[in-house]
């Protein structure tokens, strides 16, 4: 894009600016309306607007934009009966949380999740109970969980296959 801009009285100058890029996220208003679409599935543009709360209405076109948006961005797709275009998710709700998390996590925390956790954690308004169910969580992951618990000895420490006891990965056998 570009624009003249005036620098002093007699002198213009055009400016150039990059357009906003497009992001695979949702907004707050594409995710109200995805959830609305995962809870009720197919909908024609009319019945999302009825059933959007009374407090968070938003009008035909605006809810017709924002549905446009989303499936240039590959959430819905919709088909068309009679005048009426019936739009369905076509990203499961668990999917476009992953997808989510994964941007946050790439965005915030460098793709460590450890420092996400620790982000979590430190949070002053988690409870007791959360923290259980995370540590319950982590210890429920697979065979290659960790152990949380924290009276844990050194010898209980899990070691992957193809690690040695102090994180160091290779080959652990012994060579002849």
């Amino acid at each position: 894009m570009e624009t003249w801009v005036r620098q002093n009285p007699g002198l213009w100058a055009k400016e150039i600016t990059m357009p906003p890029r497009k992001s695979n996220t949702l907004t707050e208003a594409e995710l109200r309306l995805m959830k609305l679409l995962w809870l009720r599935g197919e909908s024609a543009v009319s019945d999302l607007v009825a059933a959007i709360p009374s407090d968070e209405a938003l009008a035909y076109n605006s809810v017709l934009t924002t549905l446009r948006i989303l499936e240039q961005k590959g959430y819905v797709e919709h088909r068309q009966e009679g005048r009426a275009f019936i739009y369905k998710p076509t990203v499961a709700e668990h999917e476009a949380s992953r997808s989510e998390i994964r941007h946050v996590l790439s965005r915030f925390f460098g793709n460590s999740r450890e420092q996400l956790l620790l982000t979590l954690l430190g949070d002053e308004e988690i409870s007791p109970e959360e923290i259980q169910r995370m540590k319950d969580a982590i210890r429920d992951a697979g065979p290659d969980a960790v152990q949380v618990e924290s009276d844990r000895r050194e010898s209980d420490i899990p070691v992957r296959p193809g690690s040695s006891p102090d994180g160091r990965s290779g080959d652990l056998r012994r060579k002849a």
